[in-house]
């Protein structure tokens, strides 16, 4: 089947009336997946001891499955890694995804034969969604970059494959897509990022590009690149036909504004939810509040709101119990072996029917060392908001409590590099407050009760969260940064780098 074939008008027509028929009944889709991966994985070692041949409900799955992070299901997943079957899925992963934890160190998080083509269809069910919603398929014409991690695979001792997540669906990109794919095997294995985007904008520069995917923030140094080889103003003199971007990890808002500076126009987008974990969801509708939740992608999701995540009363409940706006840890069980697996990350409901959700935070990456309890979904807002109704342009951002100022109360540091100043860093300063205020009524009473003063931003030297990620050695790929702490140890970080600039 080629591209046009592929992803035409007709067959995303065909693929929507499905898609849209297992989001409808999404609670029956759930329930469905909850029942199939018991029963298959009944008779695995994890299977047995937890005694998967007698649980047929929900309520018996919950009291049988605690709610497990990477250290605790790790027991049974190093035996899988020596190359141990019928662990925790029938026999043995067909790869690994290599991870690295923000506690766990290394984390090696299986993906099987069956979970494999599920990362695949829920990508193209993306695009798909996108070609039906908006009658728009001109990007299939031309050629299509994917900044991604490098495919090269190595083996464990146990003889089973392992490589970033990134780099080995890379592997399994559909035929239709190879020729229109760039950068090349070659490119995509230089493991020095800022080598690898040179050379894919060496690669790249005289192309027909017509779809740009990868995280917002390396997209952005590709373009700043292309640019700068090319000394052309913006890329749409470099890609006129460029009609669409494909990104995921991270909430684009706030890098909206200078995309659409060294773009040169706003770009249609798509963005995805994918995690070495499993799929979690994608933008079906361009004028939607959420992605579209996968239920049908071999994972059975459940929910714990963040409110009480890892209480004795933490409140657990699958697809059919939760509400709209309440911000909850996700959990996982996937047809790769992960069970009662919190991945991290935490959620909020816009849609029920069908379910669409948005990515708020991470459970351990939050600011509440007041009692406020920020977010990281109202910080971006905030920035979204005071650059909005600025001349501002942000590049990257990190917020930290600052507890023992030399003098006066203690405030929020926001450590901004930007791209272009405001022109009064104070009112800007202001309005980031202002907006964040509005989000959270905690740190309003906070700043009324005078028990902190407004918020600081500090600004970062050009090239400052550059030299910090080079320090973690987390330079491209998956990266992102993070973007707030309840402690000092990255702002401190940052400001190091910023020192050296």
């Amino acid at each position: 089947m080629g591209i046009k074939s592929a992803l035409s008008k007709p067959f995303a027509a065909w693929s929507m009336k499905r898609l849209k028929k297992s989001s409808e009944n999404a609670v029956e889709m759930q329930e469905y997946w909850r029942n199939q991966l018991i029963q298959k994985a009944k008779n695995t070692v994890f299977g047995k001891d937890h005694g998967f041949a007698n649980i047929s409900s929900y309520t018996e799955f919950k009291a049988a499955v605690p709610v497990r992070d990477y250290e605790d299901l790790s027991p049974y997943i190093k035996r899988v890694v020596k190359g141990e079957r019928d662990v925790v899925w029938p026999g043995i992963p067909k790869y690994f995804c290599k991870t690295s934890g923000t506690t766990s160190g290394v984390k090696y998080i299986p993906i099987s034969q069956e979970s494999m083509p599920e990362h695949i269809n829920a990508a193209r069910n993306a695009l798909l969604s996108f070609i039906h919603e908006e009658n728009n398929a001109d990007f299939v014409n031309g050629k299509m970059i994917f900044l991604q991690g490098s495919p090269e695979m190595h083996q464990l001792e146990s003889g089973i494959p392992y490589g970033r997540l990134s780099g080995i669906v890379a592997h399994h990109v559909p035929g239709y897509l190879q020729k229109n794919r760039l950068p090349s095997f070659e490119t995509n294995c230089i493991e020095d990022w800022e080598e690898k985007v040179l050379a894919v904008v060496k690669e790249t520069a005289h192309q027909n590009m017509t779809l740009i995917s990868g995280i917002p923030a390396w997209v952005q140094m590709y373009y700043e690149k292309l640019l700068e080889y090319t000394g052309k103003s913006t890329v749409a003199e470099v890609f006129p036909n460029l009609s669409l971007f494909v990104y995921g990890g991270v909430n684009f808002e706030p890098y909206r504004k200078k995309f659409r500076e060294l773009v040169g126009k706003d770009l249609p987008s798509v963005e995805t939810y994918p995690a070495s974990e499993g799929f979690i969801a994608f933008q079906d509708k361009q004028d939607e509040d959420g992605l579209l939740l996968n239920v049908n992608g071999g994972i059975f999701f459940e929910f714990i709101k963040a409110s009480t995540f890892g209480e004795a009363n933490q409140e657990r409940v699958s697809l059919a119990d939760v509400e709209l706006n309440e911000n909850y840890a996700l959990v996982m069980n996937t047809n790769a072996g992960l069970w009662g697996y919190s991945i991290g990350d935490t959620v909020k409901f816009t849609s029920l029917t069908p379910p669409r959700i948005k990515v708020t935070g991470r459970i351990k990456h939050f600011t509440s060392a007041f009692g406020e309890h920020v977010i990281a979904e109202e910080i971006e807002a905030a920035m979204a908001a005071a650059t909005c109704n600025s001349k501002a342009v942000v590049n990257e951002f990190h917020l930290a409590p600052q507890v023992q100022p030399e003098k006066g109360l203690p405030y929020h540091e926001w450590l901004i590099e930007f791209d272009h100043m405001p022109e009064e860093l104070e009112a800007f300063a202001l309005s980031l407050d202002e907006h964040l205020r509005a989000k959270n009524p905690y740190y309003d009473d906070l700043i009324s009760g005078n028990i902190l003063r407004t918020a600081v931003v500090t600004p970062l030297s050009k090239g400052t969260f550059h030299a910090f990620m080079e320090t973690q050695g987390r330079l491209g790929g998956q990266n992102k940064v993070q973007r707030l702490s309840n402690d000092r140890t990255t702002a401190e970080g940052l400001l190091a780098c910023a020192s050296k600039i």
